[in-house]
């Protein structure tokens, strides 16, 4: 068997006109491999082996839709027939592509996929190194690279944090998708509002410092094996401060290169070769490596080949 396990969320549950795993999908699919796929819970290990049961599908045509969505049926899939595999042994790379957060579920997934590694089959991005590397919080490693930030479930030292800073964007530290973020001003409203952020001190938030110049952009860059393959520019939905799709060809600049000099060896080193840097105004805020996004809504708008680029790069590892 030649081609990709891909280790998801419920496939009905995917978005196929903006979803990164799909556009991964694809052009395994395009490059002349077959595409599996499997949910956490069709995993298992028997006598230490792990084992799935796996669905093979055949993915619709699709074409860029002018802007960052492709044109596909909704039902973008076809399956061509189902197995219960040897996952080391009948797959060249395994794709772990759940989405965060990084709960229960994901953990067990990928101590699971330790045993298909240790096997000697290579798992995207390596199990060991998500959760070494938390996301939300591996980026405070380089404070000298970020704006102003303070991690912590205080409201009181929150709200003393946005008192020197005058406004922060506030956001759990299991947060995903934009979900439970706050833009906190230093003003009355600040303490009910961290009181509630934090469910009442309970909850670990991250409070950053905001940047206006988020307005001008927050850059993506799309990292494969530490170094930049692509980059696009983001800014804020109308009518809202968080980032929205992409809109844009983003320059890489010399604090670009800066940020992934310093990041790009440690994700080497913890075996994360896809990740998406989030960058405003040359500063970090981010680093998504549980399952990094964007590749597709970029490649539907600007005509590029990032799916691709990562994929033949995996299968170019998987084979030397």
């Amino acid at each position: 068997m030649t081609g990709v396990l891909f280790v998801t969320d419920p496939l009905a549950g995917l978005q196929c006109d903006i979803d990164a795993s799909i556009g991964l999908m694809s052009a395994t699919q395009d490059l002349g491999f077959d595409v599996w796929c499997c949910g956490p819970e069709e995993l298992a290990v028997v006598d230490g082996r792990v084992c799935a049961r796996a669905r093979r599908i055949r993915l619709r045509p699709r074409l860029a839709g002018g802007d960052h969505r492709w044109i596909v049926d909704s039902d973008w899939f076809d399956e061509l027939g189902a197995a219960v595999v040897d996952v080391a042994s009948s797959f060249e790379v395994i794709q772990l592509r759940i989405d965060p957060p990084v709960d229960a579920r994901y953990l067990h997934t990928t101590y699971l996929l330790d045993l298909v590694e240790r096997a000697g089959t290579r798992v995207i991005n390596r199990p060991a190194g998500i959760r070494a590397m938390h996301e939300k919080l591996v980026a405070l490693q380089f404070p000298e690279l970020c704006p102003p930030t303070y991690v912590g479930a205080d409201p009181l030292a929150l709200r003393s944090f946005v008192g020197n800073v005058g406004t922060a964007v506030v956001k759990p530290v299991d947060g995903f998708a934009g979900i439970g973020v706050w833009l906190v001003r230093d003003d009355r409203s600040a303490v009910a509002l961290l009181e509630s952020a934090t469910h009442g001190g309970r909850r670990h938030v991250i409070a950053q410092q905001y940047l206006p110049s988020v307005a001008e952009g927050n850059k993506r860059l799309f990292l494969l094996d530490g170094e930049i393959v692509g980059a696009v520019l983001r800014r804020p939905a109308a009518g809202d401060f968080r980032i929205g799709p992409p809109v844009a060809t983003a320059a890489v600049d010399d604090h670009d290169r800066a940020i992934v000099a310093a990041l790009g060896p440690v994700l080497r080193a913890h075996g994360l070769v896809i990740a998406g840097l989030d960058v405003i105004d040359g500063r970090l805020i981010e680093v998504n490596v549980t399952c990094p996004g964007g590749m597709h809504k970029t490649d539907a708008l600007l005509g590029t080949r990032l799916s691709h680029t990562i994929v033949s790069s995996l299968f170019e590892g998987a084979l030397v």
